[in-house]
């Protein structure tokens, strides 16, 4: 059917026009969302589920009445595609599409704002047609940075994902450069897939999927394997990585509220451990996994028996400490303050947390706060040596920032009195002809001063 015919339907009763109109996209082939291309796109992928997609768009009633259109805005309309955010027709179409395509979608109401419509401009049970141009697409990221992108290629069922410590069947492909280095079937706890040659990157995502979900994940180096590369894969140092992962079935750990306290208490040491594992081979993000399990099973424990009570004190305590280790080896000074902050909310005298903050401080610039801290410390411990070694490097620092400021407002203020030495400079003659004629005014006016006296 061609585009002219296409636009030129709003004559015709909307069943014949589901009939006619071009190819229905609609899951039960029900003509419900049906689809002209008006111009094809260039490139022969379509977004996936959980893609970020920008598109331009007009929205019109069969009649012809335009009641929306992201063109007028002069602004595109973006999404995640799959996600409910948008109506039922778009979800489907948009999956349809290339990128640069330009199509017209003509959507039942059943896959559009249904029987109550969306007054005051789209009547109830209204049949819409709109005209899509799809601008762009990408992956969901999913971390801060960008390190992660995940593309779902087959979605999952229900809504259970896996949860930390969860027990993951998968089906993992991964490629380096358009080479497979690694396919298999594989077994592994979530948050512990470096046990395995994991990366990082596909270990996190499986939080995010369900059973039967097989998507590509996309990895920087961080993510991957990092600066060392993994020589057993051939794969180089700061190598970036894509996943294909299935996840085949999964089963959940138990979340805190329903483990009793001496089941926290005996898995957190376990976990502690494994940490410390993680911590002593480099690996301080995985070490950090899994000294954050601890601290969310028990942070929030109280009212126990003495001796619970205690081993819970204890053992945040020391997790906290360890967490503040990562993130100075991380350069996470700002994290590593925190970690600090809360030992010392529990132990204000914990010679370990001051001198960890004040290491966080002095490599933060925050030299006061950090002579501070190694000041605490040997009021703590006088022996310290290290905390006097760090006392003297403050007190440098600190000299060496009030020298630079003085040289900084030195250099300013000779800039200022050179600008003001030239202003004057320019002035000058003008100002010294004024004087010396309020001093000794030309000979005509004196004489006719005389004159007049």
């Amino acid at each position: 059917m061609s585009t002219d015919q296409a636009v030129k339907m709003d004559s015709q009763p909307p069943d014949s026009m589901m009939t006619e109109w071009g190819v229905d996209l609609s899951p039960k082939q029900d003509k419900g969302v049906c689809k002209v291309i008006m111009r094809p796109g260039d490139e022969a992928e379509s977004p996936m589920t959980g893609d970020r997609v920008s598109v331009h768009y007009t929205g019109k009633l069969l009649n012809g009445k335009k009641f929306d259109s992201s063109r007028d805005r002069n602004e595109p309309f973006t999404f995640n595609l799959g996600r409910g955010q948008v109506i039922k027709a778009w979800d489907i179409g948009v999956a349809s599409m290339k990128k640069g395509e330009v199509c017209q979608l003509m959507c039942h109401s059943e896959y559009a704002y249904g029987v109550s419509g969306s007054p005051p401009k789209i009547p109830p049970k209204s049949t819409l047609i709109f005209e899509i141009e799809l601008l762009n697409f990408k992956g969901e990221e999913l971390t801060e940075d960008g390190g992660v992108i995940r593309r779902i290629k087959q979605k999952g069922e229900g809504f259970s994902n896996p949860n930390e410590g969860a027990i993951v069947e998968v089906h993992l492909e991964g490629r380096s450069g358009g080479r497979v280095f690694d396919s298999r079937d594989v077994q592994f706890v979530v948050g512990e897939g470096e046990d395995h040659s994991i990366p990082l990157g596909v270990d996190r995502t499986m939080e995010k999927m369900q059973k039967g979900e097989c998507c590509l994940i996309y990895l920087k180096p961080q993510y991957g394997f990092g600066d060392e590369g993994k020589p057993e894969f051939h794969i180089e140092p700061n190598a970036e990585l894509v996943y294909q992962v299935t996840l085949k079935d999964f089963e959940k750990a138990k979340e805190s509220w329903e483990m009793s306290i001496e089941e926290k208490l005996e898995q957190a040491v376990g976990v502690k451990q494994k940490g410390t594992q993680y911590f002593k081979a480099g690996r301080y993000v995985q070490a950090m996994l899994q000294y954050q399990k601890i601290v969310a099973w028990l942070e929030m424990e109280c009212g126990l028996v003495e001796e619970k009570q205690r081993a819970v004190h204890d053992l945040i305590l020391v997790t906290q400490l360890n967490l503040a280790m990562c993130h100075l080896r991380l350069r996470e000074y700002t994290h590593a303050v925190e970690s600090c902050d809360k030992v010392i909310e529990l132990d204000s005298s914990n010679e370990k947390a001051l001198y960890r903050r004040g290491e966080a401080r002095l490599l933060k610039n925050e030299f006061s706060l950090a002579l501070r801290d190694f000041g605490r410390v040997l009021e703590v411990n006088p022996k310290n040596r290290a905390a006097r070694t760090q006392i003297s490097v403050c007190k440098r620092k600190i000299r060496e920032h009030h020298e630079m400021d003085k040289r900084t407002y030195a250099n300013m203020f000779q800039k200022f009195a050179e600008r003001d030495a030239k202003v004057r400079k320019t002035k000058l003659p003008r100002d010294d002809s004024t004087k010396e004629e309020r001093i000794n005014p030309p000979a005509k006016h004196r004489r006719r001063s005389r004159e007049h006296l």
